[in-house]
């Protein structure tokens, strides 16, 4: 992205679009990864989870970048974990420093978490690693909490 705050509206734009499409719920996740890792540099792995309230577990759905392991994760568990207990954003710059890190790949070095809600329940999660030290802002803040309004429809 050249200028970030037009990439910002670009990106939700386009996340808006892929929703409204006729494209099943696992395709238009997948297209969202896709979109996010093509026009974020800094995000290496993206990647939804489903959440199973029931069994208090998130279920890994469509993701890009690296496979990962972690195809479960319980409530509580990890970062993701965390953020689907408190059904709080986590931002982690440095994954080193965190003693409830999942590691998905040596070459994780921060991550960022979003829940996806739907009426004050959990429904799933936007999971971003990045290969780069504290590269989050702000701007990511804004940008995954949009995606992740707009996305919630379709759970």
């Amino acid at each position: 992205m050249t200028d970030y705050s037009e990439g910002i509206v670009q990106i939700i734009n386009k996340v808006q679009e892929i929703v409204d499409s006729k494209l099943s719920r696992d395709e238009k996740l997948a297209a969202t990864c896709n979109l996010l890792k093509d026009n974020v540099t800094y995000y290496n792995w993206i990647g939804f989870y489903i959440a199973d309230n029931a069994r208090k577990e998130l279920i890994l759905g469509p993701s890009v970048g690296e496979p990962t392991e972690h195809s479960r994760i319980a409530f509580g568990e990890g970062i993701c974990g965390q953020a689907a207990a408190t059904k709080k954003p986590f931002v982690v710059q440095d994954v080193r420093k965190e003693t409830n890190y999942l590691s998905c790949s040596v070459k994780v070095m921060s991550e960022i978490v979003f829940p996806i809600m739907k009426n004050d329940e959990v429904v799933g999660e936007l999971d971003i690693d990045s290969h780069v030290l504290s590269p989050f802002t702000e701007k990511d803040s804004a940008l995954l909490g949009k995606i992740c309004a707009i996305v919630a429809d379709l759970f």
